[in-house]
C-alpha cells in the first residue's frame, strides 16, 4: 500500500514489479506481509485497515521522503528489500498498543479502538473538564484544551511536541500528557507527563457535553456525547519484520538532532 504522491506511486509500481518477478503473490485481502510506501502517516493507515488480523500479519515500512520511524528502508533500497522478502523465515518485532474503550451517553454499549500512536480529547473551542483515574483510584481533576495518551512508538510524535518523554518501544507503558492545562487556585493537576505500568489503565470521566473530539492515531469523530474512556495497554501488538537491526536511540538522534549536529560540525 502506498501514499498518493508521484514518488510513492512509483515506488509501489516498482517493488510490485520485482515482487512479482521473484514469484510472490501480491493480495490486499488476507496478506502475510503488509508493506507501506510512504511516511509513517502510510503505514498508519495500513495499521487501520488490518487491525482485525494483527495476528498473522506483518508490517514493513519503506519511506519515500525523510525518515520515519515505522519505516526501515529507503525507497532506493527496492532490490535489498525483495532478497530479504525471499529469505524471509518469520523474524519479526512486536510493540505494545493502546486499548480505548469509549462510553457514550447515547449508547449502552462501549466502543472499542486501537491506536499504535495516541488517543486525544479534546471539546470544540472550549476546555474540557475531567476527572481522571489510574487503577480506578482518583488521581486528579483536569481542565484545559485536553489530553493525550500515547503509546512507547507514539511517544515521539504528537506526545513528544506536548512535553512527553520519549520512551523506548520494547517498554510496556502508556503515557499521559496534558493540553493546555488550566493551573490556579480552583484547577489543580500535575501538570507533568505520567508513565503508567503494564498492568494499570487510565480512565477518564467527562463533564457532560455533546461536542466532545476523539482521536485514534489519524481517525477523529467530532460533536460525540461521550462520558467515559478507559485507556489500558491492549492484548493485540503489532508485528514488523525484521531483517536488519534498526537501532532506536540513532533514530531519534538522526531524527530531531542530527540536521543540528551536522550543521554545527560545518561551522
Amino acid at each position: 500500500m502506498g501514499n498518493t504522491s508521484e514518488k510513492s506511486s512509483q515506488v509501489t509500481a516498482d517493488l510490485k514489479r520485482k515482487l512479482l518477478a521473484a514469484g510472490h503473490e501480491l493480495t490486499t485481502a488476507d496478506p502475510q506481509l503488509v508493506v507501506s510506501v510512504g511516511g509513517d502517516g502510510t503505514l498508519l493507515n495500513c495499521f487501520h485497515r488490518y487491525s482485525h488480523i494483527l495476528d498473522t500479519v506483518r508490517f514493513i515500512g519503506v519511506h519515500t521522503g525523510h525518515l520515519g520511524f515505522y519505516t526501515d528502508w529507503r525507497d532506493y533500497e527496492l532490490d535489498d528489500l525483495v532478497k530479504e522478502i525471499n529469505a524471509d523465515v518469520g523474524q519479526s518485532v512486536s510493540y505494545p498498543l493502546l486499548d480505548v474503550q469509549v462510553k457514550y451517553a447515547t449508547q449502552k454499549e462501549a466502543s472499542h479502538f486501537l491506536s499504535l500512536n495516541e488517543s486525544t480529547l479534546r471539546r470544540n473551542a472550549l476546555t474540557i473538564k475531567t476527572d481522571i483515574y489510574i487503577r480506578d483510584a482518583f488521581f486528579e481533576s483536569f481542565r484545559g484544551d485536553g489530553i493525550c495518551v500515547a503509546t512507547p512508538t507514539g511517544s515521539t510524535a504528537y506526545s513528544k511536541s506536548l512535553g512527553g518523554a520519549v520512551l523506548h518501544p520494547r517498554l510496556e507503558a502508556l503515557q499521559l500528557t496534558e493540553i493546555a492545562s488550566i493551573n490556579n487556585r480552583v484547577f489543580r493537576t500535575l501538570s507533568s507527563p505520567i508513565v503508567i505500568a503494564p498492568d494499570e489503565w487510565i480512565t477518564v470521566k467527562t463533564q457532560t457535553a455533546a461536542d466532545y473530539t476523539l482521536t485514534v492515531d489519524q481517525l477523529s469523530s467530532h460533536n460525540r456525547a461521550i462520558t467515559e474512556i478507559k485507556y489500558q495497554i491492549a492484548k493485540e501488538r503489532i508485528h514488523f519484520a525484521k531483517y536488519r537491526h534498526m537501532h532506536f536511540w540513532s533514530r531519534v538522534e538522526d531524527s530531531f538532532i542530527g540536521s543540528i549536529r551536522e550543521q554545527n560540525n560545518g561551522l
